[in-house]
């Protein structure tokens, strides 16, 4: 059986690492392989750039922002590839999606930033947490990135988001719920969009 790849999107603190996980142990516990992986991978030496340019350390315009993400995700594309040839569920933290969303936001076009993604595994469901930007905010005080600082520009990716949900792949939970509530509906949307027993 060929695998699965279930992608988690949605603002900052919106609950995508926390629920990637909770649907991993659940389906582990149903006797599936699963495994999370979290995007930008700050690992690898272009995970570590975008992390410098988010503290603030590099200047970068939004496209090469965009770029350096794609590459990101192009340096795990062969683990990705084998993941899923063995059968494995993926779930990410984040993916292709996320650079539209947020792309868009910046004034970037999505055509462009679909196609340079066009050669990377598509996700069989993507879960969008929606969350406010506002609750984005509340969430996480201290620390934030430039872009956790810019609720303009969280309020945009949003509305990318949500327009993106739209297509017939994704399913959308209200991320503003307890912790409980959201992970009993993303194992009820992932069970039933996937057919998963």
């Amino acid at each position: 059986m060929a695998g699965l790849l279930i992608a988690f999107e949605g603002l900052d603190q919106s609950g995508k690492e926390t629920q990637a996980q909770h649907l991993r142990s659940h389906l582990r516990e149903q006797g599936h392989k699963a495994r999370v992986e979290s995007f930008p991978d700050y690992g690898t030496s272009i995970g570590e750039e975008i992390a410098r340019a988010l503290q603030g350390e590099r200047e970068y315009v939004p496209e090469v922002m965009q770029l350096l993400y794609v590459a990101n995700r192009f340096e795990r594309r062969a683990d990705l590839d084998r993941w899923l040839a063995g059968g494995l569920i993926v779930i990410c933290d984040r993916y292709l999606a996320s650079s539209i969303a947020y792309g868009e936001a910046q004034h970037l076009d999505p055509v462009w930033l679909m196609d340079m993604q066009r050669h990377l595994p598509k996700p069989d469901l993507t879960v969008l947490l929606d969350i406010s930007a506002d609750t984005a905010a509340r969430r996480k005080v201290q620390d934030r990135d430039r872009y956790e600082r810019d609720l303009k520009l969280l309020t945009r990716v949003r509305e990318n988001y949500l327009r993106l949900a739209n297509d017939e792949r994704w399913v959308t939970i209200d991320g503003e719920r307890s912790k409980a509530e959201v992970s009993e509906a993303v194992i009820v949307a992932a069970t039933a969009r996937l057919s998963l027993p």
